[in-house]
Order: structure tokens, then sequence, then C-alpha cells
């Protein structure tokens, strides 16, 4: 199994980043997936989960109404499109086959002026 996230960078308060998590090894359709963040001192949290089909999706309170999950099951891709950034949205993003050991190794997300 292996997951790798992608597309993380600097931007500025009120902008927009989308992340990918490429996942491979697996039956990537058959799998709920999430994406989870670390801020600064603080733990990691969930941000976003999935269905295998992506008919149904779950957002932590601080991120509903500006981030959204999505799949592609024909590209064995998650995404989170981030809009709306704030400050405290800063964090290292992971993915995760959900409920499971399998992470990603994080891309690194940076709201600032």
């Amino acid at each position: 199994v292996q997951l790798v996230e992608s597309g993380g960078g600097l931007v500025q308060p009120g902008g927009s980043l989308r992340l990918s998590c490429a996942a491979s090894g697996f039956t990537f359709s058959s799998y709920s997936m999430s994406w989870y963040r670390r801020c600064p001192g603080k733990e990691r949290e969930l941000v976003a989960v999935i269905a295998s089909s992506g008919g149904s999706t779950n957002y932590a309170d601080s991120v509903k109404g500006r981030f959204t999950i999505s799949r592609d099951n024909a590209k064995n891709t998650v995404y989170l499109q981030m809009d709306s950034l704030k400050p405290e949205d800063t964090a290292v993003y992971y993915c995760r086959r959900w409920r499971d050991v399998y992470w990603g190794q994080g891309t690194q997300v940076t709201v600032s002026s």
C-alpha cells in the first residue's frame, strides 16, 4: 500500500489549494479515504472522510463549507479542495486509508501573507 500526497504550498489568506493523494497497492474503490492534518503544536486531527463510492462525505466543523473532499476511482486518487484558506489551516496534511494503518508522508500547507 502506498499513499502519496501532493499539492501543498504557500498561499495567502483567502486563497485556494487542491491536494491530491495518489493511492496504489490495493483496490482503491473498495475503501473509504480520509484527510488529516497536524497544525503546529497540536495533535493530528481528522479533516474529512469520503466513502468508497464517493457518495458520502463528512467534515470537521472547522473546515465545513470551505473544504471539499472528492475522489476519482478510475485514477485511484482522492482530493481535498481547500478554499477560503485561513492562517489556522496551516498544517501538514496527510492522506489515510480510513481507520487503517496506512498513511501518506504528508504535504505542507502554509497560509500566510
